[in-house]
């Protein structure tokens, strides 16, 4: 059976502070922990193609990847997916945001198999992705949200 995450989070920010960041692909290693570099290969509309590359793992190995990206600004909606697979036999990744009272929702799903002969199988990347996308959302919004406080002093001093 093929892996399915699904990780949410609420970011005490507004819609559009929320989407700005997290959409600006070129600062992910500054938003997120896990990526040392990012590099644009190709903007069309609103399709972006990147190079992510991870930080070494544990055992020294550094992951990169080209993946493709498309925004829906109007739908509130993001979808992407590995063009360099690696281990993946494929990674289909949905990001959806929606105003609510306090702030903005960050909805990720993840759909996903592993090759046979990745170094984990389905049911393990699933347990990885949703331990890291934990992670990865809380760091995101604790920075999203000083951002918000800063942008608010600065407009009130």
């Amino acid at each position: 059976m093929p892996g399915h995450t699904e990780n949410d989070i609420t970011i005490a920010a507004p819609l559009d502070l929320v989407w700005d960041i997290t959409n600006d692909i070129e600062n992910w290693p500054q938003l997120f922990s896990e990526y040392a570099s990012v590099e644009v290969l190709s903007r069309e509309g609103d399709k972006t193609t990147f190079r992510l590359t991870m930080h070494p793992d544990d055992n020294g190995t550094v992951w990169s990847w080209v993946s493709e990206r498309v925004v829906d600004r109007q739908n509130r909606s993001v979808r992407a997916r590995r063009v360099e697979t690696g281990p993946f036999e494929h990674m289909d990744i949905h990001w959806k945001y929606a105003e609510i009272p306090g702030g903005t929702s960050m909805h990720w799903t993840q759909d996903f198999a592993m090759k046979p002969d990745a170094p984990v199988d389905d049911k393990g990347m699933t347990e990885m992705i949703n331990r890291n996308s934990r992670i990865q959302m809380e760091l995101i919004r604790d920075r999203i949200e000083q951002r918000d406080r800063e942008l608010r002093s600065a407009t009130v001093s």
